[in-house]
C-alpha cells in the first residue's frame, strides 16, 4: 500500500513540474530568462549584418537604390553605366555594414536596463515584441551613431555625389522624396530598418524553438511560453 501511494505522489510531483507555466516563475527568473534570449539575438544579428557581404548577400535587407531612382538605375545600365550602378549599391551596402557593429552596445544596454514591466509585456506581447521594444529604446540613438559612419564609407564613392546632384533635381520635381534625396540619410535608415528586420528575426526563431536559447533559464522562459 505504502508502495502505491509514494508512486502517486511521484507521479503527482513530476505532473506538476511539466506542467510549469510562465506564473510558476518569479519575476527575476522570467526577466533574467528574457533578457538571456534577447541579448543572443541582438548579438547574433548584429554579428550577421556587421560584416562583409552582411547586408550585399542578403536578400532581406540589401539596400537598393531609392524607389524614385530605379529608373534612373536602368538606364545608367543600359547605357552602358552597369560599373557605376552596381558601385553605388555596392557602396551604400558596404556603409551599412560598417555602420551596425555600433548597434551592440545599445542594443545590450537597452535589455540591462529593462524593467519588470517591460520585461511582462514582451513575455506576453507578440512574436516581434521584444524588437518593437528595441526600436522604441534605441532608434534614435542608433542613427546619430550609424549617420556619421555612414557618411565617411560613401565619401569615398565619387557617383554617390553626383546622385545626390541628381537626386535634388528629383526631389524637386516630386519624382523622389527629400528623404530618398539624401543618400546618407537613406542609407542610415536602411541600415536600422535592416537591422531591426534581422532582430526580429531572431526573436521569432528564439520563441519558436527555445532550446536554442542562450541560457538555462531562457530556455524554460520560452518552453513555459509555448504551452
Amino acid at each position: 500500500m505504502r508502495a502505491i501511494v509514494g508512486f502517486v505522489a511521484c507521479l503527482v510531483m513530476c505532473t506538476q513540474v511539466w506542467a510549469l507555466s510562465l506564473s510558476d516563475f518569479s519575476n527575476a527568473d522570467a526577466s533574467g530568462g528574457l533578457k538571456e534570449a534577447l541579448t543572443q539575438g541582438a548579438s547574433k544579428a548584429v554579428d550577421l549584418l556587421g560584416t562583409k557581404d552582411g547586408f550585399l548577400k542578403n536578400s532581406k535587407v540589401k539596400i537598393p537604390m531609392p524607389d524614385g531612382l530605379r529608373q534612373a538605375e536602368k538606364l545608367m545600365r543600359t547605357f552602358g553605366m552597369k560599373k557605376q550602378a552596381d558601385e553605388l549599391v555596392t557602396a551604400m551596402n558596404r556603409a551599412a555594414e560598417a555602420a551596425v557593429p555600433e548597434a551592440k552596445e545599445l542594443l545590450i544596454g537597452a535589455v540591462k536596463s529593462m524593467s519588470v514591466d517591460d520585461a511582462k509585456n514582451i513575455l506576453t506581447g507578440g512574436d516581434t515584441a521584444g524588437t518593437e521594444y528595441f526600436k522604441g529604446k534605441t532608434s534614435a540613438q542608433l542613427k546619430e551613431r550609424f549617420l556619421p559612419i555612414v557618411q565617411k564609407a560613401m565619401e569615398k564613392v565619387g557617383l554617390a555625389r553626383t546622385y545626390e546632384k541628381f537626386a535634388s533635381k528629383g526631389a524637386r520635381y516630386g519624382v523622389i522624396s527629400k528623404e530618398d534625396a539624401d543618400l546618407d540619410n537613406y542609407v542610415t535608415q536602411k541600415a536600422l530598418d535592416g537591422l531591426f528586420t534581422m532582430v526580429a528575426e531572431e526573436e521569432k526563431a528564439i520563441r519558436k524553438d527555445p532550446v536554442g536559447a542562450a541560457g538555462s533559464m531562457a530556455k524554460k522562459i520560452f518552453g513555459a511560453l509555448g504551452k
